[in-house]
């Protein structure tokens, strides 16, 4: 890990801590980059899901027709 020395909004700071939950600076910091990070890789899953089914490679009707117990095949 590289030690780092910046300058940081220390309201900025304080509130992201009360929403991670963190009580350190250290921790603070290290949450939000890991929260951030796996927010852009759900988001970047999303947008591939939305292309796959735009492009007809997923088919919800599927997961829908299992979901009510319907077993036929449409």
């Amino acid at each position: 890990m590289a030690r780092t020395v910046i300058d940081v909004d220390d309201d900025a700071l304080a509130e992201a801590a009360r929403y991670l939950g963190t009580t350190t600076k250290k921790d603070t910091v290290n949450a939000a980059l890991h929260e951030i990070v796996d927010r852009r890789r759900r988001a970047a899953a999303v947008a591939r899901m939305r292309a796959m089914v735009a492009e007809g490679e997923i088919d919800f009707s599927v997961i829908e027709r299992e979901a009510r117990g319907d077993q036929s095949v449409a």
